[in-house]
């Protein structure tokens, strides 16, 4: 044994007993009392055999002999040491061993003896193998041992022995492992797995990523002797890693939205600078313009710029990454080449665009998807980075696949939302109408939500004697479906506005009616294939319609669940029409209510949907609240509707819409006081004279005495024919607005019906004769009776 060797059975560490030939105990160490659990009088004259579990393996032990010098094993007493390995070595030198009459037995227990081998052993191999590297240092820091593998680059010295980190390694890395080992020495905790990316001195290459962890070594009363740090070269491990991380993060922002320009623009701040200095991203102009992409084996693509990051290395400062700015359309073929157009914002053609790019760019990958080519992915580096590998190609291959499926979806959402919208848009009335009762203005907006637009929907119907009808109505869900739905209801709405319903009444033929196409859906489920099933409620909606007379400048208004209408009054003073709004459209089972009320002239309505006032609004009442003042600040005198709408709107909804949002602006002004007649006569026929004798003062009153002969006959037919089937009171009124309007109103709930008279027939010729003379003719229930009603073109002013 060596001087300071750490081998249990040294006479240093393991319990000692010197004996006779005999194998009689003659002396002990303190040790040994331990061990043996006996002191060293009780031990003294016994023979060691006496000391075995089975004194008879006595022979056994000693068939372990094999020279003067031997190691054995034996089996003690459970109280005297257990299983123990000993060592026998003779009290004399050289040639006289084999004559000694006194040995030293030295002693361990058996399992202290193999911990200590495997420790050896560890220790060794550790510093033989070559996939971490191992070193040991002292408390300044300098290497005193190492393996073979410390760090197999070039730049490492040979001999490392008393050589500091710093010597060759640069500085940044050796800096930042010295402050880890220091740190180790100081406070005792182990340092593990601390990513370092180290180069040698005098290599230019890339470096590598090492994970250093390191220990404390502590002699056997504690003193620090140094610190052991393990390093392992995980450059391809961390590589992987950071590969899977920034697919992770690219098919992240992939998956945020539907919009092709947003979606790129997040992809190439994921791309730089985690896999390249510069990005760009081009996408097929078929993409922006809802048209389908050019096939994939096809020459000629039209490319447009729309995403960026990054700056081109080697160009000017602030210079455009490859020579074209974002929103340039350019032509290239299947295998990337210019084909020498380009366009800026469509303004130029044929000029050559420049790539300032060129060989900086490692590669590109192009976004394919479905057979089409959507565009490409452009990466470079610069020269302070490695160039691109073929594990970087496939990853941008990869990114590029995803990319090309949102690309192609935002495609697809926004040309089927591009020809919802345009549905929706078409069945809407016109923004704007000027009449001489009514100006409106209306905004629309469609839902930024991929679920498609909504079933929000507004119209201003004429109706007979100069009034009008406002509606807006909001149908639940969204999609196609709500499109066909809202169609429907404003078809419906039209048609029954035509046979003058007063309000509450048009809502329940239109409720009795949205009640049946839910029956006809549920009847019809069963036919549809699985997956296409309508959920139920999908047919509810919620209506308001409003008449406005404009000679009693009064407004009858009715409602299906749905908010009340704004009245702006001229003085700006803002109130809400106070009404008792029934249920929403299909729930039937109750009444709707009518409300009256008296609006004064240049008086602005305004009728809205729920989008309106929920926006960033958890209580309708303070959405309805901001309504009221957004109007008050936005309708001063003068203004226009058309531009008091939109800022009415950006004010409540500033940002994205999660559903669609109306906004129906109507400014009334009635018919004035000289410009309308009425009388009211018994049920005499000889009132029939009076009856024609006023409407012709009354037409030379007002100067339409081209009207006299016509509205005459008109007055006296209606009149006659009001006396003879339903006796009186008789009304006659005279209306000159956009047109001449005669009125007769009678207590009778009969409809008249024109029929052609047959040639012996004295009568039955009245209504085809009006029908003739007038350019419009009808009739409308009212609460008394009926009123018959027609129009005649005023004759152009002079």
């Amino acid at each position: 044994m060596t001087p300071g060797s750490d081998d249990p059975l040294d006479a240093g560490h393991s319990a000692g007993l010197v004996v006779d030939a005999r194998g009689t105990i003659l002396r002990c160490t303190p040790a040994a009392e331990s061990l043996l659990r006996r002191s060293a009088q009780d031990l003294h004259g016994r023979r060691v055999r006496d000391l075995l579990a089975v004194p008879a393996r006595w022979r056994k032990v000693l068939e372990q002999r094999d020279g003067p010098v031997w190691e054995g094993r034996a089996e003690l007493a459970p109280d005297g040491g257990g299983e123990v390995e000993f060592r026998v070595l003779p009290l004399v030198d050289g040639e006289q061993a084999e004559q000694a009459r006194e040995f030293l037995v030295l002693g361990v227990p058996r399992v202290l003896v193999s911990q200590w081998r495997q420790g050896h052993a560890f220790m060794r191999e550790l510093f033989l193998q070559d996939r971490i590297g191992l070193a040991v240092l002292d408390n300044e820091l300098r290497l005193v041992r190492t393996n073979t593998h410390l760090l197999p680059y070039s730049g490492v010295p040979g001999d490392l022995y008393g050589v500091r980190l710093g010597d060759f390694l640069r500085e940044e890395g050796a800096r930042v492992i010295d402050a880890g080992l220091r740190e180790v020495l100081a406070t005792g905790i182990p340092l593990v797995g601390l990513d370092v990316e180290v180069h040698t001195r005098v290599d230019p290459g890339p470096g590598r990523t090492m994970a250093l962890s390191a220990f404390r070594l502590q002699g056997a009363k504690g003193a620090v002797m140094g610190v052991t740090a393990l390093f392992v070269d995980v450059t391809e491990e961390r590589l992987i890693r950071s590969r899977l991380d920034l697919l992770h993060r690219a098919t992240t922002v992939l998956s945020t939205n539907l919009s092709a320009e947003e979606t790129t623009r997040d992809l190439v701040d994921v791309l730089v600078p985690a896999l390249a200095d510069v990005a760009v991203v081009d996408v097929a102009e078929a993409v922006f313009t809802h048209e389908q992409p050019a096939p994939e084996l096809h020459h000629d693509h039209a490319l447009r710029r729309t995403a960026v990051a990054g700056a081109t290395p080697g160009a000017a400062p602030g210079a455009s990454p490859g020579g074209l700015a974002t929103g340039a359309v350019v032509a290239v073929d299947t295998g990337g080449v210019l084909s020498g157009r380009v366009w800026s914002d469509g303004a130029r053609e044929g000029a050559e665009p420049p790539d300032a790019l060129g060989s900086a760019y490692g590669m590109s990958a192009w976004l394919r998807a479905r057979g089409s080519l959507l565009g490409r992915i452009r990466v470079g580096r610069g020269g302070d980075r490695p160039p691109f590998t073929g594990d970087d190609l496939a990853l941008l291959e990869q990114i590029a696949s995803r990319a090309a499926l949102v690309v192609d979806n935002a495609r697809r959402y926004a040309r089927e939302r591009n020809a919802a919208v345009g549905l929706q848009r078409s069945l809407l009335p016109s923004s704007s109408t000027d009449t001489p009762t009514v100006r409106t203005a209306s905004v629309y907006l469609p839902t930024d939500t991929a679920t498609g637009v909504s079933g929000d929907w507004f119209d201003v119907i004429p109706l007979s004697s100069a009034r009008v009808a406002l509606v807006v109505g909001d149908v639940v869900g969204h999609g196609l479906q709500a499109t066909a739905t809202m169609a429907r209801l404003r078809t419906a709405v039209r048609t029954l506005a035509d046979l003058d319903l007063e309000p509450d009444e048009l809502l329940t033929h239109l409720d009795d009616l949205v009640s049946q196409f839910a029956i006809d859906v549920d009847g019809g489920q069963a036919m549809r294939p699985p997956g296409t099933e309508i959920a139920f409620g999908s047919f509810g909606a919620t209506c308001l319609y409003m008449t406005y007379d404009p000679v009693t400048r009064r407004c009858l208004v009715a409602s299906a669940g749905h908010p009340p209408p704004a009245l702006v009054a001229p003085d700006g003073g803002v109130a809400y029409v106070g009404l008792s709004p029934g249920p929403p459209l299909g729930v039937g089972g109750l009444p709707f209510e009518p409300v009256e009320v008296e609006v004064a002239d240049g008086s602005v309505l305004a009728l809205y949907t729920d989008g309106l006032i929920e926006r960033g609004h958890a209580d309708l009442d303070e959405g309805m609240a901001a309504l009221r003042h957004a109007l008050s600040a936005a309708l001063v005198p003068g203004r226009p509707l058309e531009e008091v709408g939109p800022e009415v709107v950006r004010e409540l909804v500033p940002g994205p819409l999660s559903d669609d949002v109306t906004l129906l602006l109507a400014s009334v002004r009635g018919v004035p006081a000289h410009d309308s007649a009425a009388w009211t006569f018994a049920a005499d026929p000889s009132v029939v004279a009076e009856a024609r004798a006023s409407v012709l003062a009354q037409l030379s009153r007002w100067g339409l005495d081209e009207l006299a002969f016509t509205t005459e006959l008109v007055a006296s037919e209606l009149v006659t024919n009001a006396i003879r089937y339903a006796g009186g009171p008789v009304g006659l009124r005279l209306i000159r607005a956009a047109s001449l309007i005669c009125e007769v109103s009678d207590r009778s709930g009969t409809q008249p019906r024109m029929r052609r008279a047959h040639a012996t027939e004295e009568g039955g010729r009245g209504l085809f004769l009006i029908a003739q003379l007038t350019d419009r003719w009808g009739s409308r229930y009212t609460r008394s009776g009926k009123t018959i009603w027609t129009e005649q073109a005023l004759p152009p002013r002079r």
